[in-house]
């Protein structure tokens, strides 16, 4: 939210954010309920001429700019691979400090600062890898009504049910051409299938 406030572009609230994690770190519960369920936080951020995701791990953080005309999802993990564009100025020496990397191979942000064999997340079931499917199978051609069939996916995981719940979806419309007007959905029901 300070990103949409404080930045007239992209690339400018990916600059907001990491200044303020830098500033305040990040945490706290992920949920009303007493259970204590916390994470660190990926973004997808877009104005009319580009998109960036932002993933974080404690004040370390990794931002890639998606290419044009593509597609790009986030959900839950790590997905920043070796396509980095900006970067903590010291992910690379603290991931080399524990271990992590050993300096030598290539430098995979998802890979060294979680669990997630970045190999097998495109082709193996779960959320993240059944939303980069979709996306893919309509790439080119995405309408703001296959964005919300997508985001109404139940059988992907996309639109959970269960002990978490998706509770919202959001579909943004945002013209290249200054004169159009952005357009956003929100789902109005505690389901997005709805």
């Amino acid at each position: 939210r300070l990103g949409l406030e404080r930045a007239d572009t992209a690339e400018k609230a990916v600059t907001v954010i990491v200044d303020l994690l830098e500033k305040y770190g990040q945490g706290g519960n992920c949920m009303e309920s007493q259970m204590a369920f916390t994470y660190h936080n990926s973004f997808l951020i877009a104005d009319r001429k580009e998109a960036w995701v932002l993933e974080t791990s404690g004040k370390y953080w990794a931002a890639e700019k998606v290419d044009a005309g593509g597609v790009r999802n986030i959900s839950n993990q790590l997905s920043i691979t070796t396509k980095i564009d900006r970067e903590h100025p010291e992910l690379k020496e603290y991931a080399k400090s524990k271990g992590w990397w050993d300096g030598e191979k290539e430098f995979d942000f998802a890979a060294t600062y979680s669990y997630v064999n970045t190999a097998r997340m495109t082709t193996t079931r779960g959320r993240y890898c059944e939303g980069y499917k979709l996306l893919n199978k309509h790439k080119g051609s995405i309408t703001s009504e296959i964005m919300m069939e997508i985001l109404r996916d139940k059988e992907s995981g996309i639109n959970m049910e269960g002990g978490f719940m998706t509770t919202g979806s959001m579909v943004s419309v945002l013209p290249q051409q200054p004169n159009l007007p952005c357009i956003h959905y929100f789902t109005g029901t505690p389901d997005p299938a709805r």
